[in-house]
């Protein structure tokens, strides 16, 4: 079978990493893949979000399986557009995948069905924000959220009026996201823990993948502006069973159902971001795709073939499997490059990465970067994804970050407590 791996971050090197490992795969491609997913798969010089060039070269080298990473693709349409030529193509149609295309589409489905979430309103003028912001609906901190895909930054945390009407303008006045900040969600700020609650659907039934919890924040302690993802641990620790399975009941089951009464069949991955209240599991945003980087440590506990549960999906019976996954922790503490996630430079050269291969237990994942003259560079602001699977989650970030000690280009930054005092 040949594979192609759509995308170039660390969650596709964690994708690329696993399926390289099935018997059933005689080559990956990935497009257009990294520095580190070079030595596993043959890189091919294609944008994620180029549709077209995509379907032509899965075309002409009769491509038997395609795994889409980032969202952005498929919400333009790639699995339809694959399936009109006859390729089979992971992940949900475009119509679904506005779950996470629309911040707007996803608040209102989760009202029309009673899916827990936060208060909200949806505003396109400053002025309309301004009347919502100061007629007392909300109590501050409040969030405010581009309705458009913003690759992970277009939610911000306002502590008081003045810096909400800020965010706003920033979004529909100054297009700080392009054309996905026309549209704004104000929303409830919600407090507790989070959790990435990430499953497999074939459509009507789901698959649960093992738990985890990302940490968004650019800074220790939660501070500082929403990045893609600064690290992640799995399994998450305030998820125990009984909340799991409320969260599937009340939450995860309903989705893929009420989106299947509405025609609009959910099949792939559906990643849930759920904050863990005081009054139970609210819903703070859905993804149509793998987290990153929550597919890091979720790749390293699953010891049965990723391909399994993809085609299982794919042929409609995703129960059918049984995966495998070890009862070890893992962990994945992000490398960013100094600035992200506004203004950061690229082209830094990266050191250790040789020293850190000969360490036990730890993989590394290439983000951000790419090899120029048998050098490895930066070239994005999260560069590396340093990952290990131990028996406990203290051994886990200790051998972590015992190899980012290793590590270093001009202005890494990341973060020093991933997983810190989380008992498991």
């Amino acid at each position: 079978m040949k594979v192609l791996v759509v995308g170039g971050g660390g969650r596709e090197h964690a994708l690329v990493w696993k399926i390289s490992q099935s018997p059933k795969v005689k080559k990956v491609y990935c497009a257009p893949g990294n520095a580190g997913t070079q030595s596993l798969a043959e890189n091919v010089d294609i944008r994620a979000d180029d549709i077209q060039a995509l379907k032509k070269f899965a075309t002409q080298e009769k491509i038997d399986f395609t795994v889409v990473g980032p969202e952005a693709p498929l919400t333009e349409g790639i699995v339809d557009e694959f399936e009109q030529v006859g390729l089979k193509c992971f992940g949900p149609y475009k119509i679904a995948a506005e779950l996470e295309g629309s911040k707007v589409f996803a608040k209102q489905f989760m009202d029309r069905h009673k899916i827990p979430t936060g208060q909200y309103r949806i505003v396109d003028t400053p002025k309309a924000a301004q009347q919502i912001l100061q007629s007392g609906v909300f109590s501050f901190p409040v969030v405010v959220k581009a309705d458009g895909l913003a690759a992970g930054k277009g939610v911000i945390i306002c502590r008081s009026l003045r810096a909400a009407e800020e965010a706003v303008d920033s979004m529909i006045v100054e297009k700080k996201f392009g054309d996905a900040g026309k549209v704004v969600v104000i929303e409830e700020f919600l407090r507790g823990d989070e959790a990435s609650f990430i499953v497999v659907s074939d459509g009507v039934k789901v698959m649960p993948l093992v738990t985890n919890m990302d940490h968004k924040a650019v800074f220790d302690g939660d501070k500082g502006p929403n990045t893609g993802g600064m690290g992640a641990i799995s399994p998450n620790p305030f998820v125990k069973q009984d909340l799991f399975n409320h969260i599937m009941k009340t939450i995860v089951l309903p989705t893929v159902t009420r989106m299947l009464e509405e025609e609009k069949k959910y099949k792939g991955v559906l990643y849930v971001g759920i904050m863990l209240t005081e009054q139970g599991p609210k819903v703070l945003e859905y993804n149509c795709r793998f987290g990153d980087p929550e597919t890091q440590p979720q790749m390293l506990r699953l010891e049965s073939d990723l391909m399994d549960i993809l085609e299982a999906a794919m042929e409609g019976n995703v129960l059918s499997v049984k995966p495998k996954w070890n009862r070890k922790a893992s962990g994945c503490v992000v490398l960013a490059s100094g600035g992200y996630p506004t203004k950061y430079e690229k082209g830094k050269m990266i050191e250790g990465l040789d020293r850190v291969a000969k360490m036990k237990d730890v993989v590394v994942f290439h983000a951000g970067t790419r090899e120029e003259k048998g050098k490895i560079l930066t070239a994005g602001g999260r560069v590396l994804n340093v990952c290990a699977s131990l028996d406990t989650l203290e051994d886990t970030m200790k051998i972590i970050y015992d190899a980012v000690d290793e590590l270093k280009f001009e202005a890494m930054h990341y973060r020093k407590d991933i997983g810190i005092a989380r008992k498991v």
